[in-house]
């Protein structure tokens, strides 16, 4: 039954491969079940938060908040390495390798891996969020429905966006936040032609949330700005920028790992415990934090009193406003530590939670000097678009995800300014946001359009394995016979177990022809030794380089010590051309066939 379906799948793939329309139907798809992945996941995370909940409002102090996030981190940390077998590819990082490095193919286990783990770390009291871990199954879902079409590298990267879209979009109902997001962080650009699959999914996965999972994550009710409270969204914007490097520093040195010493079990335990002490002084960093945004965007500031042992000392503003402050700079402390400790979870929502807690910390200190009034909603609203923008380095997506969230454009230009000036300051301090800093510093795997393509193309396509292999010692009169049979200007110099000595390039042997005496010599003494030689595992990228760098044009290729061939700098670029008219044609989707 099951073979018969996929016959029939493939069968209509073939019959539809000639439309250039198919992968707006394959968007569709994928956006229908990356919005079923997202409902699922918010449904099942809100349900077991709410009953982590309910358990430790009947215990003094809220006690059970230590060991809830163990249990979490625990079962989490099991299940990678007892049923997965840790062949889960954690992070938006990992996808970016994935489009990089594996031509856009991701492994089929992450589309139900991370819906799991994402679940019990963060249902469970987790400090970190649901954003990443979805993008990663929608991805998933998008690469593995283009494998199975055996679509192109660049076709499996729009669905991958195209997944990813979907899941950000469901979880927010947020249908161009959804688009914005992976064209800013996946795909690195923007073009017509790639963003019409992924409006597609995007919408898809916003209509199935909307009709399985109406409710929001959160609600903003926010105000028209005035212009008398402009400079206060000035400072709000310089603070966003400062603590976006805060976050992706903290962050980033956390999430690599917390007592690395310890095997898995221990430092999901250690981390866990910790995290759960952080708890129970701090209890709005329990799970996702979006339970106290909300109150806190319903003007009820009482809930931080609520669950902390010194609830009473907030009644003063000056202690309110420290501890507004403290959660502004724990929260991605207790994210680090979660995702360090073995968690799976992002930093997107602690990176909201942050924002908004700054904003509320920049109204509620303003408000208290009497001064002015600033309407406390809507610079929690503008401060979460401010450390989107900064962490994130997606100016547009933080934009537009506040804004549709809001419901409306009435904040559009305060949006606008503090989005700016945060993403502005974050680039200044590093060129990257903290998914590309850490491919870019440790895995030598670098932004842009040019990269991807580059690392489509197989080494093993352009290498040139029509040579004539010299031995070292044979004679340079006999090597003249050799080059009149062929047109060849490089040789291979190889032993008899086909092991690479060196190679002999034309312009060696046209001097010993005209300025040289040729007897008594042999081969061994006109070989060079190659500037590089190249691994038969190379990325295509990584050759480039090598050309650029040593300025040649042909370099010798090994697999496992034996020659294979040459590579050459113009077939590298002939065949760069032939990927770029071909990508060209794929995109054009209204094309006639």
């Amino acid at each position: 039954m099951l073979k018969s379906l996929l016959h029939k799948l493939n069968r209509l793939r073939l019959t539809l491969n000639g439309q250039r329309n198919f992968l707006i139907y394959c968007s569709v798809v994928v956006g229908l079940f990356g919005g079923l992945a997202a409902v699922a996941l918010k449904f099942l995370v809100h349900f077991m938060e709410e009953l982590s909940r309910n358990i430790s409002s009947h215990l003094p102090y809220h006690i059970i908040y230590v060991f809830l996030p163990a249990l979490g981190i625990l079962l989490t940390v099991s299940w990678q390495h007892l049923i997965n077998r840790d062949k889960m590819q954690k992070g938006i990082g990992n996808i970016l390798i994935n489009i990089r490095r594996n031509r856009s193919n991701i492994k089929f286990n992450n589309i139900y891996s991370h819906l799991v783990t994402s679940s019990l770390t963060v249902g469970f009291g987790g400090s970190s969020g649901l954003e990443a871990p979805i993008v990663c199954t929608g991805a998933a879902l998008g690469s593995n429905l283009g494998q199975f079409f055996k679509l192109s590298p660049y076709e499996k990267t729009v669905l991958i966006a195209a997944g990813a879209s979907a899941g950000i979009a469901a979880v927010f109902n947020s249908p161009i936040a959804g688009v914005l997001f992976s064209l800013e962080i996946l795909i690195g650009e923007i073009t017509i032609p790639t963003f019409i699959p992924l409006l597609i999914a995007s919408a898809t996965g916003v209509v199935v949330s909307k009709i399985l999972y109406s409710g929001q994550l959160f609600h903003l009710v926010t105000e028209g700005w005035v212009i008398t409270a402009l400079p206060f969204y000035i400072v709000l914007g310089l603070l966003c920028g400062w603590v976006s490097i805060y976050v992706a520093k903290v962050g980033g040195t956390l999430e690599k790992g917390i007592f690395l010493k310890q095997n898995r079990y221990v430092r999901a335990l250690s981390g866990g415990l910790l995290l759960g002490i952080l708890l129970m002084v701090f209890p709005a960093l329990f799970g996702e934090g979006y339970h106290y945004l909300q109150q806190i965007l319903n003007g009820n500031l009482s809930v931080l009193k609520e669950e902390t042992f010194f609830g009473a000392w907030l009644s003063d503003p000056l202690v309110m406003l420290l501890f507004i402050a403290s959660l502004v700079l724990m929260k991605i402390v207790a994210a680090g530590i979660t995702i360090g400790s073995g968690g799976n979870g992002g930093t997107f929502a602690p990176t909201m939670f942050t924002g908004a807690f700054l904003g509320l910390f920049v109204a509620f200190g303003v408000n208290q000097t009497g001064l002015i009034h600033l309407n406390t909603s809507n610079f929690i609203a503008v401060g979460m678009a401010g450390a989107l923008a900064g962490v994130l380095h997606a100016p547009l997506t933080a934009i537009f995800l506040i804004a549709e969230i809001t419901g409306g454009y009435v904040l559009f230009i305060p949006l606008m300014i503090v989005s700016a000036i945060s993403y502005l300051i974050a680039k200044l301090y590093n060129p990257h946001n903290m998914y590309w800093h850490h491919l870019v510093h440790e895995r030598n795997i670098h932004p842009g359009q040019d990269q991807t393509m580059l690392n489509n193309i197989t080494l093993d396509s352009i290498v040139n394995k029509s040579f004539i292999a010299i031995n070292s010692q044979t004679p340079l009169a006999q090597l003249y016979k050799i080059l009149a049979t062929t047109d060849a200007n490089i040789f291979p110099v190889l032993t008899a177990s086909g092991e690479l000595e060196g190679v002999i390039w034309i312009d060696e042997i046209r001097r010993q022809i005209y300025g040289g005496d040729t007897d008594d010599v042999t081969v061994a003494d006109i070989m060079v030794t190659p500037p590089a030689i190249i691994q038969s595992n190379d990325n295509v990228s990584a050759v480039m380089d090598l050309f650029d760098k040593l300025d040649v044009w042909q370099l010798p290729v090994v697999d496992g010590g034996r020659f294979t061939g040459f590579v050459s700098k113009s077939a590298l670029l002939s065949k760069y051309r032939q990927i770029i008219i071909k990508q060209h044609n794929e995109t054009d989707l209204f094309a006639r066939d």
